[in-house]
């Protein structure tokens, strides 16, 4: 059974508020990773893996450059996930049409189904959680995270909605 929610106080800037905030926030992203980890360690993967393969998953073609800007890793970070992840046969890179300097990514078959796997446990998570709280917490939470997002970032999260 879930702990009982607390309405926020109407000064809801207030440092207790604040900190109820950032707990939740910290712990509900633990639990929501925690769902995904065996899967991940069954193919000795982390979750560096997992945000690459989701958002690889999100936007097939996509270019290394702008993978590393969403994920905001360094390039040898992500040289190391992704050869990885090449290895066990789940991302395959190929050069752009335009610029065949550019490495364009996307899931191999193999790739699709185990982040698909993971997206079932995420969704099946956030779905419960969703359908507790209602669709106006759900929207209001939605606004709480974008506004953590800095302005010039908004754009690239957005060019992810129509997937």
């Amino acid at each position: 059974m879930a702990a009982p929610t607390s309405s926020a106080s109407p000064l809801f800037l207030r440092e207790p508020e604040i900190r109820r905030g950032l707990e939740l926030l910290y712990f509900g992203n633990a639990h929501v990773t925690r769902s995904i980890d065996r899967g991940l360690a069954r193919h000795g993967l982390g979750r560096a893996h997992h945000r690459a393969l989701y958002f690889i998953a999100r936007k097939p073609n996509m270019a290394v450059s702008d993978l590393l800007a969403l994920l905001g890793i360094t390039k040898q970070s992500l040289g190391r996930v992704l050869g990885e992840l090449t290895d066990r046969g789940l991302v395959e890179a190929r050069p752009g049409e335009r610029d065949r300097r550019q490495r364009l990514l996307h899931l191999t078959e193999a790739g699709t189904a185990f982040e698909a796997e993971l997206y079932d446990a995420l969704r099946d998570r956030l779905a419960t959680a969703y359908s507790k709280a209602g669709q106006g917490a759900v929207s209001g939470f939605w606004a709480v995270l974008e506004g953590l997002i800095p302005d010039e970032e908004i754009a690239r999260v957005e060019a992810l909605r129509g997937n």
